[in-house]
């Protein structure tokens, strides 16, 4: 009987991780588990080019949307069996079986794991309607149809969701504010310097940000107490709203695994080829994988870049096939670059390596603090290095040359190769 891998995950990881496995030659049979029902689609364009297209009967379908950001099907996995719309409930990792909410229980050879991850949200009192969060394409169509000319909405957290909605709502034509609880936007990732900047870019565009709080108090209007009026700040202040966007964060979806002894405290950890905890037949991939990167310390860690779940299907997969066959594992250092991007009014922001590792920064070309009034552009090829001690570890760029772009990205990658084979 062939070997049959299931993968719990229906999203970007998931189908990576199926075209690898054929990719490597898998000649058993591969079920995708998801619990949308929509196959498997590319969510960055979900904060831009969803929420800011024209308003038209054309495009105003989500079969329309879906159509416009499903990744497109390789003829190599025509055979693989999707279970869309029913979710894993449970596992039993010693017995090899998931069970779905629909009831139906898979049992499997080798199992993948791509939950993913699902916005947190806000435990706060008052209505519920006109609170919103950007994860699925159901949420960003929903939203879609409150971001109007006038309206008024508020977004909370200044990572880099929050920041490009705020991008998008602006240019509509809404009234924005970001209410981030640390001094400046995008600390975590880019650090004070860089945030402070990019705040500047929000102000001058028309978005006001309030930093160094958060907020208290959805509040009701007087002509429907489930309908989002104002929201209150823990400073006391009170921003009239419409729309309240949550972008505080993710949880891992890990629940489903519950009562295997895994360690699911940060998503599911890992060893370096992505195989969980001793158990050589179930891999994971994605951001909710937390592993080891030996170029970045071996500290066990989640990525929630885009090509993460790329790569680390690469590895899953090999790790996964080499157990089914009973071959030799491959001992290669598994050692993604990360990488990731943003665009916020008219600026790309590119970036390789782990700015999140560095000790302090260096603008290494242009002027963070260059003055912009009302034209971002002025930042256009400013560098930042972020260094641990003299050595660098991690670059952001803001609308890069191709040529800067390419420089920097292997000056990172060279840094990293050095320390795989020091």
């Amino acid at each position: 009987m062939p070997s049959h891998v299931v993968i719990v995950g229906g999203s970007m990881g998931g189908l990576r991780a199926a075209e690898q496995l054929l990719a490597n030659k898998f000649d058993g049979v591969v079920t995708i588990v998801g619990d949308e029902k929509h196959m498997p689609y590319n969510r960055p364009p979900l904060s831009k080019d969803v929420l800011a297209a024209e308003r038209d009967e054309h495009n105003s379908t989500l079969d329309h949307w879906h159509s416009s950001v499903a990744f497109r099907q390789r003829k190599s996995i025509a055979d693989v069996r999707w279970r869309l719309g029913s979710p894993a409930t449970a596992s039993d990792l010693d017995a090899k079986t998931i069970t779905l909410a629909d009831g139906e229980v898979l049992h499997y050879d080798g199992l993948v794991i791509a939950t993913g991850l699902r916005p947190r949200r806000l435990d706060l009192p008052g209505p519920k309607s006109g609170r919103h969060v950007i994860r699925t394409l159901d949420d960003a169509i929903n939203l879609r149809a409150e971001l109007q000319p006038g309206s008024r909405v508020i977004v909370v957290g200044g990572g880099f969701i929050g920041c490009e909605t705020a991008a998008t709502a602006t240019k509509l034509g809404c009234q924005v504010h970001i209410v981030e609880p640390m001094a400046a936007p995008m600390i975590r990732p880019l650090g004070e310097e860089f945030g402070t900047a990019l705040r500047r870019v929000h102000e001058a565009s028309g978005v006001h940000v309030h930093t160094g709080v958060s907020v208290e108090e959805a509040v009701a209007g007087n002509d429907d107490p489930e309908r989002l009026a104002a929201v209150t700040l823990t400073d006391g202040t009170r921003l009239d709203a419409d729309v309240l966007i949550e972008s505080v964060g993710s949880h891992p979806n890990v629940e489903w695994l519950d009562g295997n002894g895994l360690d699911l405290s940060n998503g599911v950890l890992c060893d370096n080829h992505l195989r969980v905890e001793s158990r050589p037949d179930v891999v994971a991939v994605g951001d909710i994988a937390r592993f080891p990167d030996p170029a970045a310390g071996s500290i066990p860690r989640r990525i929630e870049h885009w090509c993460i779940p790329t790569d680390t299907a690469k590895r899953a997969a090999v790790s996964l096939i080499h157990h089914l066959n009973g071959d030799d594992e491959d001992t290669t250092p598994f050692s993604p670059l990360p990488s990731f991007w943003s665009d916020q009014f008219g600026l790309r922001l590119q970036g390789y390596g782990a700015p999140g590792d560095a000790d302090h920064i260096s603008v290494l070309d242009g002027d963070l603090s260059a003055p912009i009034d009302d034209d971002p552009s002025a930042l256009h090829g400013t560098v930042v290095g972020y260094y641990r001690g003299s050595q660098l570890v991690g670059v952001v760029m803001i609308s890069p040359t191709p040529a800067s772009a390419r420089k920097y990205r292997e000056a990172i990658e060279t840094y990293r190769t050095a320390v795989l084979t020091s």
